[in-house]
């Protein structure tokens, strides 16, 4: 007996007639995708969500009567679903408008798909593909408008898509295995942060570094896995929310504490035998360049035990392996717990291989760094 596809049903939303058909016959190539309705403004949208009951909403960001960012407020106010913003910002050097629609509930971003066809069409057609299955699965919560426009205030790190079903457990969904982790000596003192995400992460990692303080003692690197040509407009939106700097990691430099670093597009980040940035094109390792997981191996080698390493909201497993190298190296490792995650891919296998010394909430992740890195040296 052939098993029955469960269809994923769409709405897609541009104000170009042109995108509307481009977008139409990309998913048209997927059969378990089907485009139930479409529209060319926010207002138009909203009204026909009651209607066609999509599963995901596929929303550009720039469009006449109610734009991307309104109309993502509305939704996660009235009916919310897990949308992805599908925008050609990412053509425009303007991305980091884009990082609002994430804020106001927005799951993920993706560059809009060129009308002209490129040599890696497919490829840009099947990463999209993969987008909406991945959101399909995502489960959302009714957003406030009281949150949505309190700007930079402690209550937008609930700004979270949550899982409503697990929100109020504070436990894996799996159990670690019997190998445990060498906990990390709290005596030691850590000497660098290394952070991990993928799907979700721009909101989580946003939660964690927007609560460190501008004298914070150790350098940063995170590890985002992001579509092509969004880089820019995350780091601009994050060093808007953060107050330590935020820029691309430069091959030779030495980190330097109190900065935010992140590999160059297309780059794996790694130390060398000096503790200096190497950024590479070396092989792409399980379907990612930057790779978490080479990053967190740079760090347990270079670092040992005062390194510390915190995996985040994503797909897949990227990072569980490096992370358990940081922990078998006896530094300090924190998973984000599965109720606040977007995706509970990335922490639950590092969980599974009991590389995670601590399994918490998003909110709670920055208060745990300050007690073991801080040791009263903030004034």
């Amino acid at each position: 007996m052939t098993k029955k596809i469960k269809v994923i049903k769409i709405l897609v939303i541009d104000d170009s007639p042109v995108a509307l058909i481009v977008l139409k016959r990309i998913f048209a190539t997927s059969p378990e995708i089907e485009v139930v309705g479409t529209a060319q403004d926010g207002l138009k949208a909203l009204k026909l969500i009651p209607q066609v009951q999509p599963d995901v909403i596929c929303t550009d960001l720039h469009m006449r009567y109610m734009n991307g960012l309104e109309f993502t407020r509305e939704v996660m106010y009235k009916c919310p679903r897990p949308i992805l913003v599908i925008s050609s910002s990412v053509q425009e050097h303007n991305t980091q408008n884009v990082f609002q629609l994430l804020e106001a509930g927005a799951v993920d971003v993706f560059p809009k798909p060129k009308i002209e066809l490129t040599s890696n069409y497919d490829g840009i057609k099947q990463e999209l593909i993969n987008k909406v299955k991945i959101l399909s699965g995502v489960k959302v919560f009714t957003q406030h408008r009281w949150d949505l426009n309190r700007v930079n205030q402690e209550h937008r790190q609930q700004l979270f898509i949550f899982n409503k079903q697990n929100q109020l457990k504070n436990i894996p969904i799996v159990s670690a295995s019997k190998t445990r982790p060498k906990y990390h000596d709290s005596s030691k003192i850590i000497k660098l942060l290394a952070i991990g995400a993928s799907t979700g992460g721009p909101q989580a990692l946003k939660t964690i570094l927007h609560n460190l303080p501008a004298n914070f003692p150790i350098p940063i690197i995170c590890v985002q896995h992001i579509s092509y040509g969004f880089l820019t407009g995350l780091i601009n939106w994050l060093a808007s929310e953060c107050k330590l700097p935020v820029k691309i990691a430069i091959s030779g430099e030495l980190p330097q504490a109190g900065v935010i670093y992140f590999p160059p597009e297309g780059h794996h980040l790694e130390l060398n035998n000096r503790g200096k940035f190497v950024c590479s094109k070396t092989p792409v390792i399980g379907g990612h360049r930057p790779s978490i997981t080479v990053t967190f191996n740079s760090v347990a080698n270079f670092y040992g035990s005062s390194a510390t390493g915190v995996l985040l909201t994503g797909m897949g497993r990227d990072g569980a392996d490096g992370m358990q190298a940081i922990a078998q190296a006896g530094g300090l490792t924190i998973a984000q717990d599965e109720a606040s995650s977007i995706i509970f891919g990335m922490p639950k296998e590092a969980i599974a291989l009991g590389a995670a010394q601590y399994i918490l909430s998003i909110n709670d992740i920055s208060h745990k760094l300050l007690n073991y890195i801080g040791k009263g040296r903030y004034s």
